[in-house]
This record gives C-alpha cells, structure tokens and sequence, in this order.
C-alpha cells in the first residue's frame, strides 16, 4: 500500500540572514577589497545573500591576524583554558542546531533529516571531542610520554573546504587545529559560505581571542591565495582530486605541511549470504545520502552474481520510495544538486554512461519546475571500462557491476586510482577482515556505510589524498613533529 505524505516544511524563519555579509578578519565582520558575488538556493535559484571574494590582500589580512593570536594568546594559553573555548563554540552549536540546519539546507540542498540529524549533531560532537584533547596532547603522538618536548603547535593553518558537507567540514579542519594551540584561517566553498560565516557569529558569541578563527569567503583564486601565502605553516583541504595536486604542486619545496583528502570512487560489495534488505539500505544510503555528494559515497555496487537479480529488484523497489523535492521538507530523502556547474558535470557522465551502453534506470520521479534536479539513477551492464565506473559522478548515480569469488571483488574493488572508502556486506565475520585487509581503502565499512565518529580516522590512499582526519590521528596533523 502507498502512502502520501503531506507537507512538512521546517520554518525558515529561524534563519536571520542578512542581505550581505563581509569578511570575518581578527574578530570582526570586515569589509573586503574585492568584489561580491550571490549565494544562491539550489532547490529555488533565489538569491540568499551577497557574500565578498576576499582577494590577495584580505587574505594577508587574515593571515597576520592569525598570526598575532597565535604568538600573542592562543599558543602561549593552557591546553585546559583552550579546552574551555572548544566546549563552549560546541554548547553553541547544539542551542544553535535548527538554525543551523535550516540555514545549511537553504545553502547547499541538502535534505533538513540530514543537516538536523547527521551533519549538525557530528559538529558539535567533534568539537567536544578535540576538547577533551586539548590538555592531553603528549598522548597525541605515538612516542607519547617516552622523554623529549611536549608536542608544540605548527602556527597559522590555512584550510579550503568543499561544499558538500560545509558545516561538517569545517569542524573536522577547525576543532583539531585549535585544540593543538594553532590559529586558522578558512575559506568555505563559494556556493556554501553562509554557515562558515554564522559559525563566525558564534565564534563572537564564544568570546573566542579575536585572530584565532579567520573566514575569507571567494572562489578558487582566494583558495590559492592561502595555500601560498608564505606566513601559512600548515595547508588542510578537502574536494577534487585536481585541486588537491595543484596545491600538493604550489607547496613543493616549502616547509609547509600538508593534508589532502580528495576524491574516490567506493565499492560497496554485496556477498550472497549478506542480509539483502540490510545491504539495500546501505546501498541507498551509501549513492543517495547528500545526493551522492560524497567523496567517500559507494558509487560502484559489486554484487555477487547468484544474488545479482534479488538484491537489484529489491533496490529499485526501495529506490521507487526515495522521495525528491524541498529541502526543507522533513519527508524529503532526496534534495538539490548544490549548483548547476555539478549538475551539467551529472549530466555530461551519465550521458556518457548510456553512449557507452550501459543501461539507464531511474523510478518514476516529478522534479520540481525551478532549481538544479537529478533523479536518483542506476547503471547496470556495467564494466570496468566505462567510464562511470571509474570516474567520479558526485551525484546519485550508481553504476553496478558483478563478481563470483572475493578474489574477484577485492582485484574489481581496488582497480581505481582512488583509494578513500569502500563497503562489505556480508555474515561471515573472517571474509569481513580478510576483505578489509585486501581492500586498498583508508576506511573499509562492515555492514554499513557512510558511518562517521569524531574519535575514528578518516582519510586515503592513492588520488584520494594523504594524511587522517578524526581520532587522535586527526591531532599529529597540526603537531610538530621532533
């Protein structure tokens, strides 16, 4: 039996967006020297506010402002006292929550479930845990407590994050930094700054040392403005894979330390004795959670052949349920592709997914008249030659392929450049760490995906990146090494 769901919008009137917003320089929202541009709502195209493009000089602005608090305040404070600042921005953050996922699914598309009840709860808790650590940092490093100097903070972190996750990323890059004693100056994503800049607010709310926390809002050119101003210790970014070799190029021959944690192309590999209804979830979860805006997102499906032809009817049954439509509609499971440069890049590959053969298959599904839309969509007949089984969509498209032995699974798994994440749904334990020990993958799911802890390392091999984020691994990165 079908059912109909009504309406049910999440207020946007928890929101307080102002009409433009300036930079946030040394403690305080600042004009800019250059340009502005709109941010505008995916789901809709209305303009949600005028944001500025910091250019070179802003940025130095930034960085000599981060620079001070670092040598002036933040460095020299106790790791208890800094601990205090982290547990406060993370009471803000859950007594500020439905503002914050109202305002992050206004910006980016994604659905309010999501924003509400994954994106800001992680946050918050990533900023209570690097609170915890931030009077144990001779735990930190794996010589520990053998002799030698406490660990020292690098300096000034200069970190670029995408727009996918725009509130999640910026805890995972900003709450390790301070807890470690550095400053940071970060620039959002140029379609999802509006979050960036009301955790700004909070930072002010906090009482957080002015310098300690900079946002510089702008494109590609304000990105690169940090990664190479020569006053940055220490370069954290996260998005494409080319970005991330152009930065990994600019700091070449500079003592600057780096994390990159790019893009991928996950397997999510079903075996004939995994619990099928189970695994479908995961799979869904795995392709269209955040619209497969997600660099770790299971975007190839390898299924056993003697369960090819269940497990596919039961996903394109679950995937005939998936509602599209309004962000802020707390039924909704599907929202907005977050611009219309990645749509056309959805489109381009999916068009290229059938040119080469493989078949299409999307349920039926009305999308709205206004914003940037794409059916949620499965490839199958497809082979390792395609090239939607070896470039990244980031978009919900799943392209499925078959295996008959795990050896076959682990050799299809891993024949990709990138090595981020990958799935294995199975009942027998033993095949679970033998996958998990074959796979070339810096997170290896067991019967579930896309599951994400503050205290678990998350990171890749190969065009992936380099260096972890999360855990105590997330804290070597913005500590001195002896």
């Amino acid at each position: 039996m079908a059912f109909d769901y009504a309406p049910a919008p999440e207020s946007r009137s928890l929101v307080d967006l102002r009409s433009s917003y300036g930079l946030f320089i040394d403690g305080a929202f600042v004009d800019g020297s250059g340009p502005s541009f709109k941010s505008v709502s995916p789901a809709t195209e209305e303009v949600l506010a005028e944001v500025t493009e910091a250019n070179a000089t802003d940025v130095d602005r930034a960085v000599k402002a981060a620079r001070r608090a670092y040598t002036r305040t933040w460095s020299k404070m106790p790791g208890a006292e800094r601990a205090k600042y982290l547990y406060r921005i993370a009471r803000i953050l859950q007594e500020r929550a439905r503002e914050l996922a109202v305002l992050e699914s206004l910006d980016n598309g994604k659905p309010i479930r999501e924003s509400r009840d994954v994106d800001v709860p992680l946050v918050a808790a990533h900023f209570f845990y690097y609170a915890g650590w931030a009077d144990k940092l001779e735990y930190a490093q794996p010589q520990g407590r053998r002799g030698g100097r406490p660990p020292q903070p690098l300096g000034v972190a200069g970190q670029v994050i995408p727009w996918n996750f725009p509130l999640l990323m910026l805890a995972w890059k900003i709450a390790p930094a301070l807890a470690c004693g550095n400053t940071v100056v970060l620039k959002p994503a140029e379609t999802t700054s509006l979050t960036a800049l009301l955790f700004a607010e909070i930072c002010q709310q906090a009482d957080l040392p002015p310098g300690v926390v900079n946002i510089v809002t702008g494109a590609g050119e304000t990105g690169r403005a940090i990664v190479a101003h020569p006053d940055v210790d220490k370069v954290a970014f996260t998005g494409s894979t080319e970005v991330g070799k152009a930065i990994a190029r600019t700091v070449a021959g500079t003592d600057k330390l780096v994390t990159l944690e790019l893009g991928g192309k996950a397997a999510n590999i079903v075996f004939d004795d995994a619990p099928v209804d189970q695994a479908v979830e995961g799979i869904v979860n795995g392709i269209f959670f955040n619209q497969g805006h997600v660099c770790c997102a299971g975007s190839r499906l390898l299924v056993q052949e003697s369960v090819y032809d269940e497990v596919l009817a039961r996903l394109k049954r679950r995937m005939s349920t998936l509602r599209v439509g309004d962000p802020l509609d707390k039924n909704t499971d599907v929202g907005a592709i977050n611009s219309s440069e990645q749509l056309a890049k959805i489109r381009e590959l999916s068009e290229v997914g059938e040119s080469e053969g493989a078949e299409r298959w999307s349920p039926p599904c009305e999308l709205p008249d206004r914003g940037f839309w794409f059916a949620p969509t499965i490839f199958t007949g497809v082979t390792q030659a395609h090239r939607i089984a070896r470039e990244e969509i980031f978009g919900p498209v799943l392209s499925v392929l078959t295996f008959r032995t795990p050896a076959e699974a682990v050799e299809k798994a891993n024949n990709t450049p990138f090595g981020l994440s990958a799935g294995v749904w199975t009942d027998k334990g033993s095949r679970i760490l033998w996958m998990a020990n074959q796979l070339r993958a810096g997170v290896v799911w067991a019967n579930t995906f896309n599951r994400f802890d503050p205290t678990s390392p998350f990171g890749g091999y190969k065009e992936s990146g380099y260096g972890r984020e999360g855990g105590r691994h997330g804290l070597e990165a913005y500590l001195a090494h002896d």
